[in-house]
């Protein structure tokens, strides 16, 4: 049966959605306990504030895990960087297949998942640059796999063209999916897809008590929580806040999201209910060193996003870099 064909959704759990957090948006505090406060502090002192990554690498997606060390990937290429977050230092760790990487996620094992644009999914070993796996999430046009979040037992991706999450069911040890066993879920209830090649869904992630997912709608700026077996959306409601127009990159810690704002080189900060059926508005994070930031990943209490620089024309020597800011 056809991948867009198949009406089921993998058993989530709300235990297997709340644990997300070690191999996701939650890892990047592992390693901080323990730490002294004159150590921590020197750290932070010796931490660059801007890595540059390789003139023409057109970045978008950025993943953290418990060391420090960043992945992103390629809008050019699909190649993947890592740079050491502790001395700006860092290489291309696999060549790309000559098709864009967007959003990306790192799981405990080592693994990296890629949302491929038109091009479905991959996953890539984070050690050798080896491709594990590839998957076409669906036959229907256009589609546009944008961005990529992880539970233990699943692996999410949105697709901003379609309005439709798409479900890599993870075994029991983590093993890959057959081809065949991807899965679609349908975008339904309070979800009004704008048709043709605008983007809807793009950044994922979970509500607090993991209950459900939330995505954000970028083209009308808003964030929709996801019953995860039914598709069946729900507006948050963020009360007097601001649209999120622009809406990219979702970071969960704890109850606080950080959603980024890309050409309004922005992150507006929330505080959520633990259901995620509402939030508060608690402040926006500027800097005058974004130039278009996408997506955001953090490690020992900052915050790291790449700046994609979607108003300027990329060439093979166009600069890019990852700025990084105070949680």
């Amino acid at each position: 049966m056809a991948p867009e064909h198949r009406s089921f959704a993998p058993r989530l759990t709300r235990r297997r959605l709340l644990t997300a957090g070690a191999a996701t948006a939650g890892a990047v505090l592992v390693g901080a306990a323990g730490t002294s406060a004159a150590t921590a502090a020197g750290t932070e002192k010796t931490r660059p504030a801007v890595i540059r990554l390789p003139n023409g690498f057109r970045p978008e997606g950025i993943t953290i895990g418990g060391g420090p060390y960043a992945y992103l990937g390629s809008l050019g290429d699909g190649s993947i960087y890592r740079a050491d977050l502790r001395t700006g230092e860092g290489g291309i760790i696999s060549a790309g297949p000559g098709t864009p990487s967007v959003g990306l996620k790192l799981d405990h094992r080592g693994r990296l998942f890629v949302a491929g644009r038109g091009q479905g999914a991959r996953v890539v070993d984070a050690r050798t640059g080896e491709i594990l796996a590839s998957y076409v999430l669906t036959t229907a046009t256009p589609t546009f796999a944008n961005d990529v979040f992880l539970t233990p037992r699943t692996a999410w991706f949105t697709d901003s063209y379609q309005p439709a999450l798409y479900a890599l069911p993870l075994g029991r040890h983590g093993e890959l999916p057959d081809a065949q066993d991807v899965v679609r879920i349908t975008l339904s209830g309070d979800w009004s897809q704008v048709p043709g090649e605008v983007v809807n869904a793009n950044g994922i992630t979970r509500t607090p008590d993991g209950s459900a997912l939330l995505v954000v709608q970028s083209g009308v700026g808003g964030l929709h929580r996801v019953h995860p077996r039914t598709g069946v959306t729900q507006r948050v409601d963020l009360g007097d806040a601001a649209p999120l127009t622009n809406g990219d990159g979702l970071l969960l810690i704890g109850r606080t999201l950080y959603v980024v704002q890309n050409r309004q080189n922005a992150i507006d900060v929330f505080r959520l209910a633990a259901d995620g059926r509402s939030g508060v508005f608690r402040r926006r994070i500027t800097d005058p060193l974004f130039d278009v930031p996408t997506t955001v990943a953090a490690y020992r209490g900052r915050l790291y996003l790449p700046n994609a620089r979607f108003t300027t024309t990329p060439t093979p020597e166009t600069t890019y870099d990852v700025i990084s800011v105070p949680a």
